[in-house]
């Protein structure tokens, strides 16, 4: 406690030189904080954004091979899909059913490529506050049976109002043409990440121009009450509809991208019937936690880089300390204190510079943190998939939190051994001669 004592009054002997350096130390840990956070919640936010845009947490679409070799996506008769989702005691919220369709918008000799999203908007209310509308309502699109939402960029290149009634050309399912009307019921805000691409509709008329049967559709999400039961349930849920239906295999290996494998299965092999392909959101946000992965090496890289660069203002100021302090080194050896000490006490004095450092960074982090998270920046941005609700989040792990602080000191101590190390070494004689 003594030693502890003599350094922490030598830091506030020279309190600027102290202040600078942790500063210093503070700005980096700020930096890589602020990286943790933003990467800790970023995984979860899209996640949460992609499950809602894509209603659901598992997927299950039934794959039908035509004599040509054509895929077609069709769930016929789910009675045994159902059957399964019971026997595995699956936690759902929601239950959703979806059709998609690649269809061409005309309105007064303007055309537009659009692919069109059909769903139960009875079942997936939950949607609705994920879809931020500038004209029209849900309330109409679920009167019209025709009705369809737009992007506000797909409305104005065609030059649609609210109520105006489009043709549709597209093909059925199995390839043939058809067409039919859309009637404009709202307009939404393009994000740019995603509206441009997508509009929504009525699943039952979407089914009626893919030629599809009251009870087919193309894809059954289930939404689960629990999302961190993803995996454990979307493995009962396949082995039990292995002894039931021809199923695609699931990759195990981690490393493999899950889509294109599942993809890769449809394209080289043969079956006949129907065969089933179970996918998850995991299995969706693989690459995304690769980019997770990416910016957290990075933000480990910065720290090191930073660091690097602070160890050689530590290294000078130290041996600057040094030269101020040898006459009181020398006095100290003297009257007997022993090497060891000394460099016990340069040491110390870097370990609380370091730990002072880290401590304010992290505040400086958490209040910054908090003034951006009371901000709402919108579901209209691009940046909304990045977001909770058009809130940004932040999620720290003690463990990164405590191994950026090891980091930290285990460098300002490396960067404060080689000064120390001197300064033991200084023969009390020689450092009471010198004239500093």
């Amino acid at each position: 406690m003594r030693d502890l004592k003599i350094a922490f009054r030598n830091l506030t002997r020279q309190k600027r030189r102290t202040i600078l350096l942790m500063a210093a130390i503070a700005f980096g840990i700020y930096i890589i904080t602020m990286i943790n956070g933003f990467t800790g919640s970023f995984i979860e936010n899209v996640s949460e954004n992609f499950s809602n845009m894509l209603a659901g947490h598992i997927f299950i679409e039934g794959k039908e091979k035509t004599d040509s070799g054509k895929t077609l996506s069709l769930v016929r008769n789910d009675d045994i899909l159902m059957q399964a989702i019971k026997e595995t005691n699956t936690d759902w919220k929601y239950l959703t059913k979806r059709s998609d369709l690649s269809a061409v918008l005309i309105f007064e000799g303007e055309d537009l490529n659009q692919s069109v999203t059909g769903a139960d908007w009875d079942v997936e209310e939950y949607f609705k506050d994920r879809i931020v509308l500038k004209e029209g309502s849900f309330a109409d699109l679920q009167a019209e049976p025709q009705g369809i939402i737009l992007s506000d960029k797909a409305a104005d290149k065609l030059n649609l109002q609210i109520g105006d009634r489009m043709l549709v050309k597209c093909q059925t399912y199995t390839g043939q043409q058809n067409v039919g009307e859309f009637v404009l019921t709202a307009i939404l805000i393009d994000s740019s990440l995603m509206g441009g691409s997508t509009a929504y509709a009525n699943i039952d008329y979407i089914n009626q121009l893919l030629n599809l049967q009251p009870d087919e559709y193309m894809s059954l999400g289930i939404f689960l009450n629990d999302p961190d039961t993803i995996d454990e349930t979307a493995d009962a849920l396949y082995e039990n509809l292995k002894t039931k239906v021809n199923m695609f295999e699931r990759s195990n290996n981690e490393e493999e991208n899950k889509i294109l494998s599942m993809l890769k299965q449809q394209d080289e092999q043969e079956w006949t019937g129907l065969r089933f392909q179970l996918m998850t959101l995991n299995d969706i946000m693989s690459e995304v936690q690769q980019i997770v992965n990416v910016l957290n090496t990075a933000a480990l890289i910065i720290l090191f880089v930073l660091f690097a660069i602070i160890m050689v203002g530590v290294t000078n100021t130290f041996r600057m300390v040094l030269m101020e302090r040898t006459k009181e080194i020398g006095t100290m050896r003297a009257v007997g204190m022993q090497k060891g000490i000394v460099r016990k006490l340069f040491l110390y004095e870097a370990f609380f510079i370091a730990l002072l450092g880290v401590i304010t960074g992290l505040i400086l982090a958490g209040i910054t943190m908090f003034i951006l998270m009371q901000i709402n920046w919108g579901m209209n941005t691009a940046a909304f998939i990045l977001m909770k609700n058009g809130y940004m989040t932040f999620k720290l792990s003690v463990p990164q939190v405590l191994l950026n602080f090891v980091i930290v000191s285990a460098l300002t101590l490396l960067a404060a051994f080689f000064p120390s190390n001197k300064a033991a070494k200084l023969q009390p004689a020689d450092a009471l001669r010198t004239s500093n």
